[in-house]
């Protein structure tokens, strides 16, 4: 069967896909605890330890508070409370801290930075997987045991305002709620006002145990302006005032029952520089986190200093503080300090309950729990327990019985630490199965498009698939049957539950018979190319053919680039290997047009004579130089006389000058958005274009951007395109103006929010296109696989250029609610990842409409697009590779697990391309 080179690579992407998808399912497996929860309710209380004589104490202690109210102020970081920004703009909240009846924390989320796995660390006390960062945009019912169940099982009502996370991980839970969505980040007023107006009325009644409230605005306003904004503070002073209220009507509600309520004020996760979250940084990992009650007693000129904790420590305090069953899958431990006002002896007991649960939950994942330090811990403390439960109930009430108690306590502390601690360290349970099924697709998809090179970059750009020939289809049943048996038999014989093994056998038998086709495929593939004897040669039509010293920088620097990826500091910045590689490819082109221009007569004959005739006619030149893809006849751009000697004076002189306003181009781009980690702090172009002092400068600067991006792109337009893309660029200034981000000369400052600061990007990244088309693919005649891959390596450059990196917290979701006055999840995760890979999509459109229109070549379109796909698989076949050996890497959830999310959506939106690429190869076929 013969498949065209564009198809054929198409074909092979897309399947590409699926194996990453797979991968990425068995490598961020998802926890099923539905089981677990019920186990867990089911089970009666630990009784309290006795040696020699039986406790009376079998029960769950009693409520420590009649109400309690959880007030989650959404991205609020620690040093928004406990820093300057707290003493400035929270008050009320300042003094409770200091001087009030209050205990005060420093609350470290894990990652993923984001809110819903965070919301279900502070209800579970678990630690989420890396995979919730994605169902967090649609999340779904929680089945793991957690305190807002236990609380419903109990009989406590419970009342929920604010992000309807809450709402769709909890259904049925509340008695009452009213959510909005967490994703409309352009909205930071009405959406805390809809929690607010509520408060007046539910505080006056008394049909409710547990008040959940939590406010968006605070994160809503960090991704639109960051954290220097004048708008956080308003919106600090805002939460403060909530916060007084709620505590005054809690304190008056106390005078009457005589029962202590509790207020908790919390974050879910912090807030980069950036103003973004979901990445490891210090201001993104730490929350403030207060507990104020008036049992926390507090003598005069007692200084609490914040306390460092885990945020899964909540959860554990929560369900003391209600009475209720610690989440059996929780991490955390007790704070104390919201106990030590108690007896010694349900001081006690609460660290028993507490370490007795984490012990259990260390001996189901811990097979050797027995030497874990922790455990032998906990065993000593509850003998120790056991002889002070006797002394005790014997009444001594002598200072051993004191002594004793104090040193208990202390051990059960410590064992609790070390539990807490042995169970945040343990690795993730990978689903190995489905990572090598999918690994497996990946790699034959990636050494299928290296054997095709020969064929697929040829003249006709066609391929021979052997699919219906006997041996083939011999080997294919052989090997379908063996990996079916090998299948039945993983699947049997798994301890641990495996999502391929959960597919149906329908399914399944369908991936084993796609890897039995493309194994198949390699083979024959595979005998051809050594029968033919044409594997290693560069050009078989010309044996004697030499690479070029352009080839040798694409090879080299492809190579270099995915054995970086195997490195956390070159992930982290890995726009500095985009960076220098982009640099040194425009050197190599300065010195390839120089050498042409002043150094012809030394060069080769053949290159001079390539130089000097080849370029003067119109016909399809042919060239035995290419990059490392071996193309045996590479098609070159072929065009009406633009040889370097046919220039004129002003076209020769921008010609030479091009790459170093290219250069030029890239290094303003540097400035404008600092990024990565350990530079992404520092002031840039941006922020100084997006504070409120120069909101006329950046006016100024988006008026002449559009312009600029008019002049660019009207060249080849019809008059009545120009006029629709002249308004419809005026209609985005206006708009921007409409929702404050720039400025008519008659208007004034009234807002601040977002600011369109990105818009030279794409002004420079057209001007970058037309100088590398006009004045130096033209008259240097590079044949369409160099073309394709230069414009790979830029649009990966301007990904970065655009202020983007392999964190998270970059994600620009404010983007994606342009032009929506209310959340649609479609349009809005549309919006989001084409604005994020934007400059790969601009940069591959170019290569397109390149190819199309300066080619006369009609196999250009396919060639591009079967190194389009080679270029962009390669790094991700190798990364799967890499991130499965440093699985048990000290970064591998904040470093290497992002950057994987980030090289399956790569691959995703590589496939769409290579699609786009073989319809538009048929259209210009058929025409």
């Amino acid at each position: 069967m013969r498949l065209g080179s564009g198809t054929f690579a198409a074909c092979c992407v897309v399947i590409q896909v699926l194996g990453v998808a797979l991968f990425l399912r068995g490598f961020f497996p998802a926890p099923v605890r539905s089981s677990s929860r019920t186990e867990h309710q089911a089970e009666p209380p630990a009784p309290e330890p006795s040696a020699g004589d039986r406790s009376n104490w079998t029960k769950l202690p009693p409520p420590l508070f009649r109400k309690v109210v959880i007030m989650l102020i959404d991205g609020l970081r620690d040093d928004f409370v406990f820093g300057s920004k707290g003493v400035k703009f929270m008050p009320y909240t300042t003094y409770l801290v200091e001087k009030g009846a209050s205990h005060s924390f420093v609350a470290e989320a894990k990652l993923p930075t984001v809110t819903m796995p965070r919301i279900k660390a502070l209800m579970t006390g678990s630690l989420p997987g890396f995979i919730d960062v994605v169902r967090n945009l649609n999340s779904p019912a929680l089945v793991e045991d957690n305190v807002i169940t236990q609380a419903k099982a109990a009989g406590k009502r419970i009342i929920f305002y604010g992000d309807e996370t809450w709402v769709k991980l909890f259904p049925k839970h509340f008695v009452e709620y009213d959510g909005t969505t967490s994703f409309f980040v352009s909205d930071y007023t009405e959406v805390d006002d809809n929690v607010t107006r509520h408060l007046d009325k539910v505080l006056k009644r008394g049909d409710w145990d547990v008040l959940i409230l939590h406010y968006l605005g605070l994160d809503h306003i960090g991704h639109v302006s960051g954290p220097s904004s004048p708008l956080i503070g308003h919106k600090l002073r805002e939460m403060d005032s909530v916060l007084m209220k709620i505590h005054t009507s809690l304190l008056s509600e106390e005078r009457e029952t005589l029962v202590p309520n509790l207020l908790v004020l919390c974050g879910d996760h912090g807030m980069s520089e950036a103003g973004g979250h979901g990445a490891s940084s210090v201001e993104e990992l730490n929350t403030a986190l207060i507990l104020i009650s008036s049992a926390f007693e507090r003598k005069p000129g007692d200084i609490r200093r914040p306390k460092h904790v885990q945020q899964t420590d909540l959860a554990a305090t929560l369900a003391i503080g209600l009475g209720l069953p610690i989440p059996g899958n929780s991490v955390g431990s007790l704070l104390f300090p919201t106990v030590e006002g108690r007896p010694v002896r349900e001081q006690l007991r609460f660290l028993h309950l507490n370490a007795v649960q984490l012990s259990k939950l260390l001996q189901e994942n811990v097979p050797s729990y027995t030497k874990e330090p922790g455990f032998e811990q906990f065993k000593m403390s509850e003998r120790l327990h056991g002889n002070w439960i006797r002394l005790y109930l014997e009444e001594n009430n002598s200072e051993v019985l004191f002594n004793l108690g104090a040193k208990v306590r202390r051990q059960y502390l410590e064992a609790l630490r070390t539990l807490s601690l042995s169970l945040s360290r343990q690795v993730a349970q990978y689903d190995i199965y489905s990572m090598l099924v999918g690994t497996v697709m990946v790699l034959e998809v990636l050494v299928l498009l290296l054997i095709s090179i020969p064929q697929a970059l040829s003249n006709k750009a066609e391929l021979e698939v052997p699919l219906w020939s006997p041996v083939f289809s011999l080997l294919f049943y052989l090997v379908f049957l063996l990996l079916s048996a090998l299948h039945v038999i993983v699947c049997t014989s798994a301890e641990s539950s495996c999502y391929f093994c959960g597919l149906s056998w329908l399914t399944a038998g369908g991936v084993m018979a796609l890897i039995s086709a493309l194994l198949c495929a390699v083979v024959s593939a595979l005998a051809k190319v050594f029968a033919d004897g044409r594997l290693l040669r560069k050009n078989p039509a010309h044996p004697k053919a030499r690479w070029s010293e352009l080839d040798v920088l694409i090879l080299l620097g492809t190579l270099g680039h995915v054995l970086s990826l195997g490195a956390s500091s070159f992930v982290e910045e890995e726009h500095q290997t985009w960076y220098f590689l982009i640099n040194t490819l425009c050197l190599a082109l300065c010195h390839e047009l120089y050498r042409n221009c002043f150094l012809r007569d030394d060069c080769e004959p053949q290159l001079c004579s390539h130089v000097e005739q080849g370029l003067v006619s119109s016909e399809p030149a042919l060239s035995d130089r290419n990059i490392h893809c071996n193309v045996s006849e590479p098609h070159r751009v072929s065009k009406s006389p633009t040889s370097l000697d046919t220039l004129r004076g002003y076209e020769k002189w921008m010609v030479l000058a091009s790459p170093w306003v290219i250069l030029t181009c890239c290094r303003l781009l540097r400035s404008l958005n600092q990024t990565g980690v350990q530079w992404a702090h520092r002031p840039d172009l941006g922020h100084w274009l997006t504070s409120s002092d120069h909101k006329a400068e950046l006016s100024v600067l988006a008026a002449l951007s559009l312009l600029m991006i008019f002049v660019l792109v009207q060249r080849r337009c019809s008059l009545t395109s120009k006029v629709a893309m002249a308004l419809g660029l005026l209609g985005v200034y206006c708009y921007r103006a409409a929702i404050g981000n720039v400025l008519f000369p008659w208007q004034r400052d009234s807002k601040d929010i977002s600011k369109p600061h990105n818009l030279p990007v794409l002004v420079l990244s057209l001007l970058i296109q037309t100088l590398m088309t006009k004045f130096i693919w033209k008259p240097l005649r590079h044949d369409a696989a160099e073309i394709t891959i230069m414009h790979y390596w830029f649009g990966q450059a301007f990904f970065y250029f655009q202020g983007n990196s392999n964190n998270i917290a970059t994600v620009d979701v404010s983007a994606g609610f342009v032009g929506l006055d209310t959340y649609m999840e479609v349009p809005a995760a549309f919006l989001t990842a084409f604005v994020t890979f934007a400059g790969p999509v601009l940069w591959a459109s170019h290569l397109v409409s390149f190819l199309s229109t300066e080619t006369h070549s009609g196999s250009a379109l396919s060639h591009a697009c079967f190194c389009y796909a080679l270029t962009c698989s390669f790094p991700v076949s190798a990364y799967i590779i890499l991130v499965t050996s440093l699985r048990h890497h000290l970064f591998i959830w904040s470093v290497f697990s992002p950057k994987l999310l980030y090289e399956g959506m790569h691959i995703l939106i590589t496939a769409a391309i290579c699609v786009f690429f073989t319809a538009m190869d048929q259209t210009s076929t058929k025409s």
